[in-house]
């Protein structure tokens, strides 16, 4: 099959370039898999259907169910096996609940936000968060952390809104680069000020544990806005990241 492909690859000033593929066999390898294994984005929203919450969350944990266990069968494992037989519902259940709960938008964290009476006015940075997500590409965890920024404009969110923030955009399918966008757009919007930055620094083990297999690397990404376009804001959150807090 031959036709064009459109990739939107996002550059940082929200600004887009189109890479038009008129190949859809490249170099011998079909270029989906090309863009799964270079981890390539297509888009800053998770890519959705418009019938995605037609299903209750009970039926979508039937449905998942039922095709995982057919694919525990295609791989010739023993359903009837005490240890087996109930991996089909507690993966549905996983799935629905847990590591994709951030797919359901009725779940997205309420971003109270607080005004401003202290009248702070420096750099409020919100460290280490730990972070859980899903590579979309293999469906494999990405495990690191997430390093938020922002300078009120009159408004303050609490601390741990933060972190929840991270969280939700985390527990679906997602490519880093996208997460860190819809981090920083989410506080941007509640916020009322386009002075937030984001950086994540995360394993995947899509590439730690298939594929080339390296262990050690990580991936770090970053979306800076406002005042952290300047290279002086920038490089001051980047310098807090170094410090260290003896407890």
């Amino acid at each position: 099959m031959r036709e064009s492909l459109r990739l939107i690859i996002g550059e940082r000033n929200y600004l887009s370039k189109f890479v038009y593929i008129n190949d859809i066999m490249k170099n011998g390898l079909d270029i989906i898999d090309e863009v799964g294994d270079n981890h390539m984005m297509t888009s800053e929203d998770t890519p959705l259907r418009s019938d995605a919450f037609e299903l209750s969350d009970e039926e979508k944990i039937t449905e998942i169910e039922s095709h995982f266990e057919k694919i525990m069968h295609t791989l010739g494992l023993d359903l009837t096996d005490d240890s087996l037989k109930g991996t089909p519902k507690r993966v549905a259940k996983m799935f629905v609940n847990e590591i994709f709960g951030g797919l359901n938008p009725e779940g997205v964290p309420s971003a109270s936000t607080f005004e401003n009476k202290y009248n702070y006015s420096e750099m409020l940075v919100e460290k280490d968060i730990t972070l859980y997500s899903t590579c979309e590409h293999h469906f494999l965890p990405i495990v690191g952390k997430a390093h938020i920024a922002y300078f009120s404009n009159g408004k303050v969110i609490g601390l741990s809104k933060m972190n929840r923030i991270v969280d939700y955009y985390a527990k679906r399918p997602q490519v880093q680069e996208r997460l860190t966008i819809q981090v920083v757009k989410h506080l941007q919007k509640y916020l009322g000020t386009q002075d937030v930055a984001c950086v994540i620094d995360a394993k995947h083990l899509c590439v730690n544990s298939r594929g080339i297999r390296d262990i050690q690397s990580s991936t770090v990404t970053s979306e800076f806005g406002g005042k952290f376009k300047d290279p002086t804001t920038r490089k001051e959150f980047l310098n807090y990241l170094q410090m260290k807090v003896g407890l």
